[in-house]
């Protein structure tokens, strides 16, 4: 895969500025995590509001009717903006949209200027595709805090943004390329950007699972295409299918079953319509583009479901949640600072109205560990074993932040 290049290693010094310039003028600690969740996995399906997704004539039953009946519907859950590449930066870094992630980034053009000046809520003003390296993402707030990370893309990773046969990833669904703090150490990118196929041998084991994994189907199988290059159907019956195939998964795994989350969402909703591009949670627009959405103020209304030992099956939630929601939850759960538009005052991560439920027992039984002196080249660091310099970092910037808490009255019901 071509991946731009600029600088060395990314310096604990530069992270720590990270995790205080990317707040900006709201600089917020984490919270108490709010359920004990140590494994979070994200499937980002295409381009489906709501009601067509999860409505009663859905073409995906499985993700219509069965997945709501073991989780929680989140019924208001909003994209940011249109077209995709926005909304999936905006999932790991809190970036708002620029005129170029709005258009897809159809050339691999490098964010100006260069190093980012940060405004508010630590949003890098400019306009550009590939962001400088010195903002950050929650993959290098992981790095630095000891914890894991990968990417899993299905087909092979290059430049190309549409399908061909063989070959039908798009790297505007792949936000992790879009950050020269992460493609600069091209090794480590490597090692944590992969295909899709090693999620198969990494969820075997509590220790190879990733405390993140963030899963791109192909242009087929996310729901994009329809019909697809191959003449598979696309759209939501070949999403559905490729649900079929790895939720099961994910759900079996140890690591889920032990203390694991997951979320399937959309990127945005469908259609030039001012629902398409409607909004929620208060989203601001960032310094960069007017109009999140193009036609309004943000992605429209894709819903989610989320799927956890510690949600109660049969539910569904009305909170309103957006990626920038996700984000500020996937922090809040590892006990990170708040990225980017992650730290808006007023958004609500999820909370008690999500995590309802003790976990059961694990039905899985865990592996037996083995002690070898050789290293693993597939484990991934898990939680522990932190070094000191990160210790100290994290303790200035406890020090510096200040905790905020956020009250709201939840509305879930039981169905």
């Amino acid at each position: 895969m071509r991946r731009l290049r600029r600088g060395g290693a990314v310096t604990l010094a530069a992270l720590l500025g990270w995790v205080v310039a990317g707040s900006g003028n709201a600089v917020h600690a984490a919270p108490a995590p709010p359920a004990p969740i140590k494994h979070v996995f994200v499937i980002v399906l295409e381009n489906k509001d709501y009601d067509e997704a999860f409505g009663p004539a859905s073409p995906a039953p499985y993700l219509s009717k069965s997945l709501p009946a073991r989780g929680q519907l989140l019924t208001q859950y909003y994209g940011i903006g249109h077209e995709s590449l926005d909304n999936y930066v905006a999932m790991i870094s809190g970036q708002a949209p620029n005129p170029l992630t709005q258009a897809d980034c159809n050339v691999y053009q490098d964010f100006a200027p260069s190093p980012a000046v940060l405004g508010g809520n630590g949003q890098a003003i400019g306009q550009g595709c590939v962001f400088p390296d010195n903002v950050a993402t929650v993959a290098n707030q992981l790095d630095a805090a000891g914890l894991s990370w990968r990417g899993y893309m299905d087909d092979a990773q290059d430049t190309t943004q549409k399908a061909k046969v063989g070959d039908q990833y798009a790297a505007r669904h792949n936000p992790f390329v879009y950050f020269h703090s992460i493609i600069d150490d091209d090794a480590a990118c490597r090692a944590k950007v992969v295909d899709l196929a090693n999620l198969n041998s990494d969820i075997q084991s509590v220790d190879t699972t990733p405390n993140f994994s963030f899963i791109t189907p192909n242009l087929c199988h996310d729901g994009h295409d329809t019909p697809c290059v191959d003449q598979q159907p696309g759209g939501l019956v070949s999403a559905d299918l490729f649900l079929q195939e790895w939720v099961p998964k994910i759900l079996a795994s140890p690591a889920y079953q032990r203390d694991g989350l997951l979320l399937i969402t959309f990127d945005e909703a469908e259609g030039a319509d001012a629902a398409s591009a409607s909004a929620c949670c208060g989203e601001a627009a960032g310094p960069n583009s007017p109009r999140p959405g193009i036609n309004g103020p943000g992605g429209g209304r894709v819903g989610g479901m989320v799927l956890s030992p510690f949600t109660t099956p049969g539910t569904t939630n009305d909170t309103p949640y957006n990626h920038y929601a996700l984000l500020r939850t996937i922090e809040d759960l590892f006990g990170l600072a708040h990225l980017g538009f992650a730290a808006s005052d007023g958004l609500r991560p999820f909370g008690p109205d999500v995590f309802q439920a003790a976990p059961a027992a694990p039905t899985t039984t865990q592996p037996s560990t083995t002690t070898s002196t050789a290293p693993q080249r597939d484990a991934l660091a898990r939680t522990g074993g932190t070094s000191w310099t990160t210790w100290a970092a994290a303790t200035i910037v406890l020090l510096l932040l200040a905790v905020r808490v956020t009250t709201a009255t939840p509305k879930v019901r039981r169905e």
